[in-house]
């Protein structure tokens, strides 16, 4: 699917995804990474869902952002409660609201939260 934004220059936004993939501007990415508008982080760590660590979301949390999104691939899945549960203090110490979804979601909601001037970043994981 492609979305169309008005793109302020040098500004991240999703333009597109597919089934392992997601276009941001008019870049191809098909790795998992973190989309913030004014960087990628390609080396986040993470690869997929099942691999998905505590301290990789942890890393989410010391962005400096108000919503981090986290695309959890092609469907909604919630990480494990004990992993949640972990998380979830170092998220609330860090005044984020983390949001799950997947990933076309969270890509919606990040061009929509970027629009808003939102602190916003967006975790896909899309292997």
């Amino acid at each position: 699917m492609k979305l169309h934004t008005a793109n302020p220059a040098g500004i991240n936004l999703f333009r597109g995804y597919g089934d392992g993939f997601v276009m941001v501007g008019e870049q191809r990415i098909e790795r998992s990474i973190v989309v913030l508008p004014d960087r990628i982080i390609e080396d986040w760590g993470a690869t997929t869902y099942d691999a998905l660590t505590a301290a990789q979301l942890e890393v989410l949390a010391g962005l400096d952002r108000e919503v981090m999104l986290l695309g959890t691939g092609n469907k909604l899945r919630f990480p494990p409660p004990e992993l949640m549960r972990t998380i979830s203090r170092r998220f609330a110490e860090a005044r984020v609201g983390l949001e799950i979804m997947d990933v076309q979601a969270a890509c919606r909601t990040y061009n929509i939260l970027v629009a808003e001037e939102r602190k916003v970043g967006a975790a896909l994981l899309l292997g």
